[in-house]
């Protein structure tokens, strides 16, 4: 093997990299490698032309603007460097092949990699070193990720918080002092947390003028009312998507979900992380089943707007598959027959064909005559109405904390003012500037949310369930049901029903009871077709309701 030969005279660039935001706030690695590689080319006559610095990114992937910058200026014709100049082989790439790959697209170009710790030189035996030399890194970086992520695991079964930036809606706190490590955990955020229920709300009850809304309606609505995410942002489709499938808002929070790749791990590599809840299992669990039902990929447009009344709803109760149409008699027949059987044959699953005209008949009849009754209504939604009463108090209680929160900044802005008059402060201090900025900002937000919070009280109050409400909606759901002529309207049958299951001899007809209470809200004054979406679940909770 012979010596690597001494490179002089020439241009060269520097790339200088810390792995943490931490390492390069401490500002110690990043001089030191300065240092050291202006050091290196003055030895050696080269003329440092220009400095790449990474500060916080890794070297396991070339995911990273400087670098990114760095080659395209070494592939560029002609080069504006000669050299480029690193601490070592790992400041670069701890990855063996990119490395590799990247040597060879700057040498393509007449740029050489040269690291000041590990010489090399250009032979055969000097290229395998490099490359072995690499591999260690590569092992090193991997061996010391697997250890982070199990001491981070650890931190996360303890009940800790791993020092990423928490869902809007929560804040980082201290929790306790180990040694010189400060533990952390979440605590929910009053201000933003009141906006991650607000989109709940509109996401399944809407704001008291139209049905549950969209994910574009939300961003829409929220961007019409200034309201602002975190960052003083306007709403998009991924935020209010994001915050509305995120189960950490149910008390819930799983780290290790993903890895960089952002692909689902195994349930198994995943902790649960306990952190105060901001909403409720059930209505998370509702929005879910909002959102499934609205998803293209889950629900084909003609389930929503196809002819037949039970399209979507009807499914057989054997297999659990969805009952599709066949015909007879060259389309003079039609019947619910299930698709599984008639995709796979009778050994996947014996269900059974049912008139259409007759099942239809029988299903709106039943709704008619046992739900469509103002006693069954009021049965029905009794629970229902209970748990909005314990909502409304805990509301109350949550405005009366945001008014004494706006209260008690209103008056520390007072008492700075009151500094500034008498000459204590310095009304040019840029410290007491940026803490009158948060007060007002505090403030304001404090004051928003309780109006916001208010005027959805004044709403839910407007609404109150009375028995003459009652029977209207009775009355007024069986007449909009029938068309003149035969034949009913489909809208007002899904938002009664979101499932029908059919066995031998039984019928089983089940719904939301949630649902029910916004087409009865709805429909005390006209029901808009296609307002109340459809999901699956039980206001059909004894076996007397069924057929």
């Amino acid at each position: 093997m012979t010596a690597p030969q001494t490179i002089t005279g020439g241009r060269a660039a520097l790339y200088l990299r810390v792995s943490t935001a931490r390492q390069a706030e401490h500002d110690v690695s990043i001089p030191d490698q300065r240092r050291q590689g202006e050091g290196w080319c003055a030895a050696r006559r080269f003329k440092v032309v220009d400095t790449y610095v990474e500060s916080g990114a890794s070297a396991t992937n070339d995911r990273r603007p400087e670098f990114q910058r760095l080659i395209e200026a070494g592939t560029s014709k002609p080069a504006p460097f000669d050299l480029v100049v690193v601490h070592s082989f790992s400041r670069f790439f701890r990855d063996h092949f990119e490395l590799e790959f990247y040597i060879r697209k700057l040498a393509k170009n007449g740029v050489k990699l040269v690291s000041i710790t590990q010489e090399m030189g250009d032979d055969p035996m000097h290229v395998m070193m490099r490359q072995i030399m690499a591999l260690f890194d590569e092992y090193q970086s991997k061996e010391t990720a697997k250890h982070v992520l199990r001491a981070m695991r650890e931190n996360a079964r303890q009940g800790f918080w791993n020092g990423s930036l928490p869902p809007i809606g929560y804040r980082v706190v201290a929790a306790e002092q180990r040694g010189a490590k400060v533990k952390k955990r979440l605590e929910i955020d009053p201000f933003h947390a009141e906006t991650v229920r607000t989109i709940f709300r509109l996401a399944l009850e809407g704001d008291g003028v139209s049905g549950s809304m969209g994910v574009k309606a939300i961003a829409a609505w929220l961007n019409e009312r200034s309201i602002r995410t975190r960052d003083g942002g306007r709403w998009g489709l991924g935020a209010v998507h994001q915050i509305l499938t995120r189960s950490t808002y149910t008390g819930r929070h799983e780290f290790n979900r993903r890895g960089k790749d952002r692909k689902l791990k195994p349930k198994s590599e995943a902790v649960v992380v306990e952190v105060p809840p901001i909403i409720e299992q059930e209505t998370f669990d509702g929005v879910q089943a909002h959102l499934q039902a609205r998803n293209p990929k889950k629900v084909p447009p003609r389930v929503v707007s196809g002819p037949t009344l039970l399209t979507g709803l009807i499914h057989c109760a054997k297999c659990g598959g969805a009952m599709t149409i066949r015909t007879g008699k060259g389309g003079q027949y039609r019947y619910y027959a299930c698709s599984t059987k008639a995709r796979q044959g009778p050994t996947a699953c014996t269900g059974m064909s049912v008139p259409m005209e007759r099942l239809d008949d029988l299903v709106a009849k039943h709704l008619e005559d046992r739900l469509l009754q103002p006693d069954r209504l009021e049965v029905i939604l009794s629970a229902v109405l209970d748990r909005r009463q314990e909502q409304t108090t805990r509301k109350r209680a949550h405005v009366a904390d945001l008014n004494k929160r706006a209260t008690e900044t209103e008056l520390r802005l007072k008492r700075l003012f009151d500094a500034i008059e008498n000459g204590i402060a310095d009304v040019n201090d840029p410290d007491l500037k940026e803490r009158i900025a948060t007060l007002k900002a505090t403030r304001d937000q404090a004051k928003a949310d309780a109006e916001r919070v208010t005027a959805s009280l004044g709403a839910a109050g407007q609404k109150a369930v009375a028995p003459d409400m009652l029977a209207k909606f009775a009355s007024a759901a069986r007449q909009r049901m029938r068309i003149e002529g035969g034949g009913y309207r489909r809208d007002h049958v899904r938002s009664l029903a979101q499932r029908v299951e059919v066995d031998v001899g039984e019928v089983r007809i089940l719904g939301s009871k949630s649902n029910l209470l916004q087409a009865l809200i709805a429909g005390a004054t006209e029901t808009k077709p296609g307002a109340v979406p459809s999901f699956v679940p039980k206001w059909c909770t004894r076996q007397d309701s069924n057929l």
